[in-house]
């Protein structure tokens, strides 16, 4: 069986109490043996991280949200920083740019942003990046911060191919979820054939991106593999190809 690795999910949020176990046991039953559980503010990073320390296979991130950036507390740098020093985060994150919801102000959003890559510059961390309508703004703060910036993941990518070169220039790996494997979706095709190998991962970000043929339903990390094979039809590997280099580029981005 091939095995696969989740480089982003929610499986430790709400959505998933009831039927928990269930969705693990999918898990495991589809080969996907390593996944990443991200928060988006600081209680769901802790979920996230006393959920990775219970179930074997999966690692946390933190870090707060482009949408909780409003919420922002100075003291939450500090907890944030304990973590990855204590080695119960693998990664800061997940933290960005969100204009299209625009649920915290835009200047709060960047201030937000760059307090915490300052932190992971400081600790050496690397970084899970949301940007959702923002490429341009979130590019130049990446250039105003270059020589500081501590490399990362550019999560559920939606930008253009011209877009992921200059992502790829600023050393990010670039992940993609269930929209790479919709029919309309000609501009991320196009990038994932052009990403060199080395920076390809995999991800859900479930409960939300349902891809195909499960579109449109909660989403979950069993349906991992349907990115991924859609990753191979485009490259034309053998999808047990692209499920081991994608594994081992999430293994080394979260210091695994």
């Amino acid at each position: 069986m091939m095995e696969w690795f989740d480089s982003h999910c929610h499986v430790n949020e709400e959505r998933f109490d009831e039927d928990r176990d269930e969705v693990l046991a999918r898990m495991a039953e589809n080969g996907i043996t390593r996944y990443a559980v991200i928060g988006s503010d600081m209680e769901t990073s802790r979920h996230a991280i006393a959920f990775a320390a219970e179930h074997r296979g999966a690692v946390a991130a933190g870090g707060i949200h482009p949408h909780e950036a409003k919420g922002f507390r100075e003291e939450d740098l500090e907890e944030i920083r304990g973590w990855y020093r204590d080695g119960r985060i693998r990664a800061i994150g997940e933290i960005g740019l969100d204009f299209y919801y625009d649920l915290s102000p835009r200047e709060i959003q960047r201030e937000v942003c760059r307090r915490q890559m300052e932190l992971a510059w400081e600790i050496g961390a690397p970084v899970v990046y949301h940007i959702r309508d923002a490429h341009g703004e979130m590019l130049e703060i990446f250039r105003s911060m270059k020589g500081r910036l501590t490399g990362g993941i550019i999560h559920c990518f939606s930008g253009s191919p011209e877009i992921a070169k200059e992502y790829l220039k600023l050393g990010f790996l670039i992940s993609f979820a269930g929209p790479l494997t919709f029919k309309k979706a000609p501009k991320l095709q196009e990038a994932a054939r052009l990403i060199p190998r080395d920076r390809l991962l995999i991800e859900t970000d479930s409960p939300y991106m349902a891809p195909e043929p499960v579109r449109g339903r909660r989403n979950e990390p069993a349906n991992v593999r349907y990115v991924g094979m859609k990753l191979a039809e485009l490259r034309g590997e053998d999808p047990e190809e692209t499920a081991a280099y994608t594994t081992e580029n999430a293994k080394r981005v979260y210091n695994l």
